[in-house]
């Protein structure tokens, strides 16, 4: 099983129509018919999304996906239109709203690394590739990459895992020439983030994108470069041949695989509640990358 352990009911706001509940996001299209999405703070692990709450989460990602797209618009073009709040929307929408534009979506997780681990490490230890991608020998649990990597993964439903796929399969689904610039602009954008976060002292690890046309326009859209869909490691502390700390909901995976949560992964049951000391702590995290990322401190 898995899934929402609590499904919220969305807002009802007047001239907008809900589209769609995720892990973090609720979507809505508005009268002029743009998507308007709130990032919620909602936090999932282990494709539960949780009963409990990571206070400003969904503020924090948006502001940091604001300041990325800032740092990446000379490569792609991105989605958003406005930050406004919509006519009518409550104010605890502020900060984490964007206006964006309707594209027509690839659906594709375009996955960049430059470190093996994860779901690449898994496959590595098995057959030496990942996404069919021949790697060396003598790789271990967050070897830097000879160079990066675009290893696309297929989008999953709310509760169920994204699974790799090969690039040939991406190109068999969503055309070659798509195929093509999905890659080109996957690594082109992790390169920028991965160059600028190491000279704030994280390493970017791997990280994921979404992307839509409009027209014939690639567009990056959703999220970008966050703890939620990118994985930081504080540089001064990475030691390859073992897990690293991380900025992102470690402290919860750690919890709830502990003996203290009672709780049994692979059985029928979801997950409880999250005490107060995880929280507070994955919502530092959370901070912490922002502020290291942008400079700047959250108030």
């Amino acid at each position: 099983m898995s899934g929402f352990v609590e499904k919220p009911e969305p807002l009802q706001i007047p001239g907008l129509v809900h589209l769609h509940t995720g892990k973090v996001r609720e979507l809505y299209r508005n009268e002029a018919g743009d998507l308007v999405m709130v990032a919620s703070d909602r936090i999932s692990a282990y494709d539960w999304v949780l009963p409990t709450e990571i206070p400003d989460k969904g503020r924090i990602l948006t502001q940091l996906s604001l300041w990325w797209f800032d740092q990446l618009a000379d490569l792609v073009p991105n989605h958003v239109l406005s930050t406004e709040l919509p006519a009518g929307a409550p104010a605890d929408w502020q900060g984490r709203t964007l206006v964006c534009k309707s594209l027509k979506m690839v659906p594709v997780e375009c996955v960049a690394r430059g470190y093996l681990t994860g779901s690449g490490l898994a496959e590595y230890d098995r057959t030496r590739t990942v996404c069919g991608l021949a790697l060396p020998e003598g790789l271990v649990d967050g070897s830097e990459l000879p160079a990066p990597i675009f290893t696309p993964a297929t989008k999953a439903e709310v509760g169920e895992h994204d699974e790799n796929v090969s690039y040939e399969e991406v190109a068999r689904q969503v055309g070659a020439e798509t195929a093509a610039q999905l890659r080109q602009a996957t690594l082109a954008v992790y390169s920028r983030g991965r160059d600028i976060a190491r000279e704030r002292g994280i390493i970017l690890a791997d990280t994921k994108f979404e992307f839509g046309f409009d027209g014939d326009c690639l567009v990056l859209a959703d999220e970008v470069l966050t703890a939620d869909s990118s994985r930081f490691w504080p540089a001064d502390q990475w030691q390859p041949g073992r897990a690293q700390p991380s900025y992102d909901k470690q402290f919860v995976r750690d919890w709830l695989t502990s003996a203290e949560s009672g709780w049994d992964r692979t059985g029928e049951q979801p997950p409880p509640a999250l005490p107060q000391q995880v929280v507070d702590a994955t919502r530092a995290k959370y901070v912490e990358a922002y502020e290291r990322l942008t400079g700047t401190s959250w108030s």
